[in-house]
């Protein structure tokens, strides 16, 4: 290892990416791999077989108690009543009382005295900070447990790709049975012979068929290896971060972050204002509404890359940039920006690359899903 990873953070996978080769980089504090070789075919992977990414980096947080439905009901933008059946996952916002976002995470109900909450890596020690002061303050009396580290440490295994559940299954057989039924959006818990407890959610962050798998962190680098054997290619955070921008998801710290109004971040979805249910935030969103859109753009001149925090000028005003990337799949410059209100699907505008101004076709949200082309 060198002398500048020292000082980083490592996953229980460390060893095995630098033992495959892997390109590692600082990723908020996190010594990740960022390629294998060539970040284009791990890409492609994905959209057309199976990848496989490490991402141990993430935290996962057991919240468990007699009032951890109330609890949650209060903390999360979502409704978590909707989760009423064992296994479901429900995706949310966590947000300040000022109605911005503190952290998006996915909640799992597992039972009325458990749910399980999957947050983000560089958000972790934050989040669970003001998940303890809101327990102290509602005097809901929950135990906070996060799996990151220590003895009932997790790792996590995003397998995806529209041959990922087959090649998951056949290094997870005692798993197949329990969860080849599985829906979108759903976890099991299965007692595995060779790995022990393993949680499979048909979740992920690719726009691919697939899961995500937490296995006890002594025994992840085994699984991995059996991934591998299985045919599974190792991806590292450049193809995770095409593929998500492809799929029109949101990117905490660059997307959306405490200064941001999850309306004008294309979450609004994810928050419910109908219901009589108060969380944080719901009066600051309810007074502030939404103030720009949240859309995708399409370079149509030559001349630059679409990137973050680049001018976006409009008849309507100036907009931003949030991510942007070269498209493999498309073959095209594509970004995610926050646009004025008024802009309209099909419109063209102009993005401020140096000293230029290169038209840019609007288009909605994603551009491809389940490896097909749907924004052209």
């Amino acid at each position: 290892m060198t002398q500048a990873a020292t000082s980083l953070k490592a996953t229980p996978l460390n060893a095995a990416h630098r033992a495959a080769g892997a390109k590692m980089v600082d990723f908020g504090g996190w010594d990740m791999p960022v390629n294998y070789g060539s970040q284009i075919e791990e890409h492609h992977a994905v959209r057309t077989d199976c990848g496989m990414f490490d991402v141990s980096h993430m935290c996962v947080v057991d919240l468990q108690g007699e009032n951890v439905r109330s609890f949650l009901r209060g903390l999360v933008a979502n409704n978590v009543d909707k989760l009423q059946v064992a296994g479901k996952a429900l995706y949310s916002c966590m947000l300040k009382p000022e109605g911005t976002v503190i952290d998006d995470l996915i909640i799992y109900f597992f039972n009325e005295n458990w749910f399980r909450l999957v947050v983000n890596a560089g958000t972790a020690e934050k989040d669970i900070a003001w998940m303890t002061a809101r327990n102290a303050e509602t005097n809901s009396g929950l135990t906070i447990t996060q799996r990151r580290d220590g003895a009932n440490a997790f790792a996590l295994v995003a397998v995806q790709g529209p041959n990922a559940r087959a090649k998951a299954w056949e290094v997870l057989p005692e798993t197949k049975a329990a969860s080849a039924e599985i829906k979108p959006f759903n976890a099991v818990i299965v007692a595995d012979t060779s790995f022990g407890e393993v949680m499979v959610a048909r979740t992920g962050y690719t726009g691919e068929d697939g899961f995500e798998i937490a296995v006890s962190a002594d025994r992840v680098t085994d699984f991995w290896n059996a991934l591998v054997a299985a045919g599974v290619k190792p991806a590292g955070l450049g193809a995770r971060d095409t593929l998500r921008l492809e799929a029109g998801m949101n990117l905490y710290g660059q997307d959306m972050d405490e200064t941001v109004n999850p309306l004008d971040a294309g979450l609004a979805w994810t928050i419910d204002l109908v219901s009589e249910r108060d969380f944080v935030g719901k009066e600051a969103l309810q007074t502030q509404g939404q103030n720009a859109q949240f859309l995708g753009l399409i370079l149509r001149e030559k001349g630059g890359i679409l990137r973050a925090h680049q001018k976006v000028v409009c008849a309507q005003g100036e907009g931003e940039i949030t991510s942007g990337t070269f498209s493999p799949t498309m073959e095209q410059a594509i970004a995610l920006a926050r646009l004025p209100m008024g802009v309209s699907v099909g419109d063209t505008v102009h993005v401020v690359i140096r000293d230029k101004q290169l038209a840019a076709s609007v288009v909605k949200l994603p551009f491809v899903r389940n490896g097909k082309i749907l924004a052209v």
